[in-house]
């Protein structure tokens, strides 16, 4: 049959049903959350265990000691591991969650900024990345 030029149709899930939210750029959202979040993790690890690559600044606004960060970007680390492997499902509450946590995950980075400076901003990078990804279909057109 010939194409007629209009859309494609969305994936089909093996019981059948459309997920019309499952497009490349969702799966390397994924990805990058589980990326993001296991740098995370070692973040939180590293600042619980008191490691001596951090820097220690004083007079900073955001004035927890190195283990309250730590604890935060473990937390929030776990967290968005688990919402970028729920995000290969196509739900669309995982690319809500996702948005939200990448949203967490960048202003975390940004607190933590004057710890880690280039571990913070390409994290931030990553997040923000992640944040187009999910809020895009991938097609280059406007929803009607």
């Amino acid at each position: 049959m010939a194409s007629t030029g209009s859309a494609p149709a969305a994936p089909q899930g093996t019981d059948g049903s459309h997920h019309p939210f499952r497009t490349g750029w969702t799966a390397f959202a994924a990805v990058l959350m589980i990326f993001g979040g296991v740098m995370a993790v070692f973040q939180g690890i590293s600042a619980i265990a008191k490691d001596d690559v951090f820097v220690a600044t004083r007079n900073y606004v955001f004035q927890f000691n190195l283990t309250g960060w730590g604890w935060i970007h473990l937390i929030l680390g776990i967290v968005i591991v688990l919402a970028g492997c729920a995000l290969f499902t196509g739900a669309l509450w995982a690319r809500v969650v996702g948005v939200i946590l990448a949203g967490l995950g960048a202003l975390a980075n940004f607190a933590w900024l004057p710890h880690y400076p280039l571990w913070s901003l390409v994290l931030i990078a990553i997040d923000v990345f992640i944040i187009w990804a999910l809020c895009t279909d991938g097609s280059g057109r406007a929803k009607a």
